[in-house]
């Protein structure tokens, strides 16, 4: 694992201090899961953008739109199973 170095805003360590408080949680795993939520949440709407783009051709629409509800389904799957 490599070590990452980073400064923060006061009050947004203060909100991060009292989160890994209440969860018992390390504030490196805390942040570590923010991170990866929040980066899922980026992948997912750069996802949708490019359907909404292909929204133009009703082919592509109508692929897209088999694709993005199975694309949900395995992803509230692994939220289940995470």
């Amino acid at each position: 694992m490599t070590t990452f170095t980073s400064s923060l805003p006061d009050q947004l360590l203060e909100k991060l201090n009292e989160a890994a408080r209440k969860l018992n949680l390390p504030k490196n795993k805390l942040i570590e899961n923010a991170l990866e939520i929040y980066l899922d949440q980026l992948n997912r709407a750069e996802y949708v953008r490019s359907y909404k783009q292909a929204g133009q051709d009703i082919s592509v629409m109508q692929l897209a739109e088999e694709g993005i509800n199975e694309y949900f389904a395995r992803l509230e799957d692994e939220d289940a199973a995470g």
